[in-house]
């Protein structure tokens, strides 16, 4: 038969194991990875309005994002002049970084002279831009949904300490279970 000391003790033990688990799990959220939801249809056909992605955090502290992954980032100061605000996030593929040209002409994105091979997207873009060269410390971001999307066609570079992270996984829903 326990005693009363032995059962608050075991309460204690319980009650600092469970903050310790909570504590751990708000640093992981904070820190390394955490979930998030697709609000648009900016990104089809590769990712849909509902799925649930896991982004992580830790690479965008160290190099910078590699052509074609797929990132978070929080509105850019000219989207939130627009009345975007800085808690929100957008998810979008990265086309290039630091030095690179990019150029849209006749249905086709060009990344330094060579057409884009894209089998990610739906359709292509039905629009033009002329070739622009990327500054340091940015980077120019495309949706897969390329004719639905706000993304730098629009407003220009994303300055890259404004990502939050790359996206990894998606685990919702189940027919879409995988690594992106």
């Amino acid at each position: 038969m326990e005693t009363k000391s032995s059962v608050k003790q075991q309460v204690k033990e319980n009650i600092l194991i469970i903050t310790a688990g909570l504590i751990l799990a708000l640093l992981i959220r904070i820190f390394i990875a955490e979930p998030r939801y697709i609000p648009s249809e900016s990104m089809l056909p590769t990712l849909a309005i509902g799925d649930r992605i896991v982004v992580e955090k830790i690479t965008p502290h160290f190099s910078t994002p590699h052509f074609q992954d797929i990132i978070v980032f929080t509105p850019p100061p000219q989207l939130q002049v627009l009345g975007y605000d800085s808690s929100q996030a957008f998810i979008k593929r990265v086309m290039g970084a630091s030095g690179d040209t990019i150029a849209v002409h006749d249905g086709m994105v060009y990344v330094n002279d060579q057409p884009i091979a894209e089998d990610y997207t739906l359709e292509s873009p039905n629009y033009e831009l002329a070739p622009i060269t990327i500054p340091e410390g940015y980077i120019f971001v495309m949706g897969d949904n390329r004719n639905n999307s706000n993304d730098s066609h629009i407003w220009g570079f994303l300055p890259e300490n404004y990502i939050i992270g790359r996206a990894i996984f998606r685990f919702w829903p189940l027919a879409g279970f995988g690594y992106l």
